[in-house]
């Protein structure tokens, strides 16, 4: 399978269609794969909570589009910000297994992610209520 722009922009429009404003492409084998890689289009206005992953880093690289990654502290206080913009340079990074983080979508955005580790829903205790989301 190879991935060109059509296929960026069939994901882009089912993010647009969709009532959360992102939609994911599994790129795994199987649901046995041990590791977790997907594109993920992002619509701006897309709410994801700040959560966490605490026992897998998490490696993010855009491929269209920008978007901000804020970091956040146990306690909830925004720690850093990263633009994603391959315009601008910043082109990915590595989220560190426990990092609190959330994205802020500025333009309608394509990324890939990696974690280890087979999939998990992200469980309630992974979930951060901030003092400034």
């Amino acid at each position: 399978m190879y991935f060109d722009t059509e296929f960026f922009d069939r994901l882009a429009a089912q993010a647009q269609a969709s009532p959360r404003l992102r939609m994911n492409y599994d790129l795994r084998n199987s649901e046995r794969d041990q590791s977790q890689r997907m594109f993920n289009a992002l619509q701006p206005g897309t709410v994801l909570p700040v959560h966490r992953h605490p026992t897998t880093t998490e490696t993010v690289v855009i491929l269209r589009g920008s978007f901000t990654e804020v970091f956040f502290d146990d306690q909830g206080h925004e720690t850093a910000r990263y633009l994603l913009d391959p315009a601008k340079g910043l082109h990915g990074l590595n989220i560190p297994a426990g990092q609190w983080h959330t994205i802020e979508v500025h333009e309608p955005s394509v990324l890939m992610e990696v974690k280890d580790g087979p999939y998990a829903p992200i469980a309630a205790s992974d979930i951060l209520e901030c003092v400034n989301p």
